[in-house]
């Protein structure tokens, strides 16, 4: 569930998909790739509590993915992992990606706790050396991935995806339309659903592009939000 946040394989993967016993290796938050200061935000946000999210995967995600057959899922902005642990359970080979060291931290503590294997890696999206069209799902669920003019992260998401696969984007309806807070948050420098709708082309096709209400785990920072935007598109080749 966190932003513009996401990583990198080859420096960090460090919770190999093998035995259980290899999660007694939680990641190596020094090999982080990306903006330093994106680190330290998150890093700072999730210091100051002990636990951030809620514990439980996304409705939407729970939702979404169960017709599908299990196989390499990318988790973008993983967060404290409750997504990455969740799916793993159920079959999924997972590559879970954050740009915050100590939710990768407790994120691989929960890993461990499940006995499951998750690939960890700390970066942003669009420093990730991520393998092109590798996964069967790529799932960003809320991320706060910042905007550029190249559009880099929404081509990300897309490039990631491999053919026959499903991109799937959820975020807090109405957000988009907000204006600047007293905060600096600014929605024009996120990067939305309607934005990497844009950038799909004649590759894909849109399964899913709705707004619904959402399905929300109790307790956890957002839980105020009422209504999701669905996004869920399928890479034809």
């Amino acid at each position: 569930m966190v932003g513009s946040v996401t990583k990198n394989t080859e420096n960090t993967e460090n919770t190999a998909a093998g035995s259980p016993a290899s999660h007694a290796h939680t990641p190596l938050v020094d090999a982080y790739v990306g903006d330093p200061a994106v680190r330290a935000e998150w890093d700072d946000r999730y210091l100051d509590r002990q636990q951030l999210w809620s514990g439980r995967p996304n409705g939407a995600l729970v939702a979404e993915v169960a017709g599908l057959t299990p196989g390499r899922v990318l988790d973008v902005g993983c967060g404290e992992g409750a997504d990455a642990v969740w799916l793993a359970r159920r079959g999924w080979d997972v590559t879970a990606l954050e740009v915050s060291g100590v939710a990768l931290e407790r994120a691989a503590g929960h890993a461990r706790d499940a006995c499951v294997a998750v690939r960890w890696v700390h970066a942003a999206l669009t420093d990730a050396a991520l393998p092109p069209a590798s996964f069967d799902l790529v799932s960003a669920q809320y991320p706060a991935l910042l905007r550029t003019p190249d559009a880099a992260a929404e081509r990300a998401l897309a490039g990631a995806v491999a053919v026959g696969g499903v991109l799937l984007l959820v975020h807090h309806a109405g957000m988009d339309t907000r204006p600047p807070d007293e905060s600096g948050f600014d929605p024009a420098d996120y990067v939305w659903p309607s934005m990497v709708t844009a950038v799909l082309g004649d590759d894909w096709v849109v399964e899913v592009d709705e707004q619904r209400a959402r399905v929300a785990p109790d307790g956890g920072a957002g839980a105020h939000h009422t209504d999701d935007l669905v996004l869920r598109a399928r890479r034809l080749r």
